[in-house]
């Protein structure tokens, strides 16, 4: 059997792992991302050779959890995956 090289995850469950390694109780969180968009021009376009060709670069710079007022397809509720823990009762 070949060695696994990829794990995906989804964004519900990128958003569980960071809500749950910050520690975070209540509330809508979901996944964020910080883009670094920048432009170059390539050399080797279609034509090759001397041509060059505008490009865009999007670069990930960050990826963190943001708060949403409403449930999408990026959040999870804190209180359900990362239940603060009750006390002990007597």
């Amino acid at each position: 059997m070949a060695e696994t090289r990829n794990i995906e995850f989804d964004y519900k469950e990128v958003a569980e792992a960071l809500v749950r390694n910050n520690d975070i109780h209540e509330g809508l969180w979901g996944v964020w991302i910080k883009f670094g968009i920048q432009g170059a021009n390539l050399a080797g376009g279609p034509g090759g050779g001397k041509d060059i060709t505008p490009a865009a670069i999007v670069p990930i710079i960050k990826i963190g959890l943001q708060r949403f007022d409403e449930e999408n397809n990026l959040t999870v509720d804190a209180s359900t995956v990362n239940p603060k823990k009750g006390t002990a009762k007597k």
